[in-house]
């Protein structure tokens, strides 16, 4: 049975676009079946190693020594060559393309305005809140916030509990590094260890596993702070899938400069380089307070938009539609609060802090 396709938005033009699904018939087939009739060679799949063997098979033959080859590759991939900050030449197997660097500073420029929280990737979007649903988006559980977070990091858990998110998923095209989404004090960083499955719709929609199986990583940035974005703390939670080996945290106040690792205490500038998943398809999800943020307009028209063929639903049939984004587009703004219930809340949360944070 043919597989229905999956269709997004493309923010910039409204155009309804149809999603190359990077082999969606041999996932879904391979996967599934794996999954339901032999749970020994599902867990091998889905493991690190398995993972790296594959990347290393699909990303790091040689393109060739030709201009022309190289050229047709980025072509069938969509890169734009304008953008990349290392000519073509260098750019000789797939690897290098997947991690490939743009010149940010200009192709993707910041919104004028300081108040907005910014898209952390290129990807296609998901938004909504807990409020409206315990779990997200896929049968049921896709995933909650408690097993995104890790449960053991109550403070955390109860911090995020009716708040909002953001998820972006990254195809096997873009832009692969993660760029901060807003400004503030770092205060937690941590890993999760998990599997390595695959962020393919028809896989996920077949399947209905949950991202929080998979090995992420959790960063807590506090921006009510001065200079900070002052939309309480934001959780960005980085998700590995099938050959992402690795993230890598790369900080860079200066385009790609001087990298450095993220750490508690760390002051992060909004729309700069954090992070960098060795290559594949990957998800980034943002986390939020509730009552903080206000999404933008077109994102939420965007996903109840009739006429899309989504394998994204959120019960009763309804369709969950996608929007392409670009890095450092705006997706939110702070919402208007009381500043004496600001002041409440912060004082209450700050009571049950760790000791010895940088305020």
């Amino acid at each position: 049975m043919r597989p229905c396709p999956h269709q997004y938005i493309d923010r910039t033009t409204g155009v309804i676009c149809t999603e190359q699904l990077y082999g969606d018939w041999l996932l879904n087939s391979l996967y599934t079946a794996a999954w339901e009739r032999a749970p020994m060679l599902y867990r091998a799949l889905t493991s690190a190693r398995f993972s790296s063997l594959l990347g290393l098979f699909c990303y790091d033959f040689p393109l060739g020594n030709r201009l022309s080859g190289t050229r047709r590759f980025l072509w069938a991939h969509h890169v734009a060559l304008e953008e990349c900050l290392d000519p073509p030449t260098q750019l000789d197997t797939a690897r290098k393309i997947f991690e490939r660097k743009i010149c940010y500073w200009s192709c993707r420029p910041l919104p004028n305005d300081d108040q907005t929280i910014v898209s952390p990737a290129d990807a296609r979007l998901l938004i909504g809140s807990w409020r409206e649903t315990p779990h997200l988006f896929l049968k049921e559980k896709f995933f909650d916030y408690e097993d995104l977070l890790g449960p053991e990091k109550t403070l955390w858990v109860r911090s995020f509990a009716n708040g909002d998110f953001a998820v972006f998923r990254l195809t096997p095209d873009k832009y692969h590094y993660n760029h901060t989404p807003v400004a503030g004090v770092v205060r937690d960083v941590y890993e999760i260890s998990g599997g390595y499955h695959s962020c393919n719709p028809g896989f996920l929609a077949a399947a209905g596993f949950p991202y929080a199986k998979n090995k992420r990583v959790v960063t807590i940035i506090d921006t009510d702070v001065d200079k900070g974005a002052q939309v309480g703390l934001v959780a960005m939670i980085e998700v590995v899938a099938l050959m992402i080996g690795d993230i890598v945290q790369c900080y860079s106040e200066t385009r790609y400069d001087a990298p450095q690792p993220v750490t508690p205490g760390l002051f992060v500038k909004k729309g700069l380089p954090k992070s960098l998943y060795r290559p594949g398809s990957s998800t980034t999800v943002l986390l939020f307070q509730p009552e903080r943020v206000q999404f933008a307009q077109d994102l939420l028209a965007n996903q109840r938009r009739p006429g899309v063929k989504s394998r994204f639903s959120q019960g009763c049939g309804r369709s969950l539609v996608e929007t392409e984004v670009t890095v450092r587009s705006e997706i939110a703004r702070p919402q208007p609060r009381s500043t004496t219930a600001d002041k409440l809340k912060r004082d209450l949360w700050m009571s049950v802090a760790p000791h010895g944070w940088v305020h």
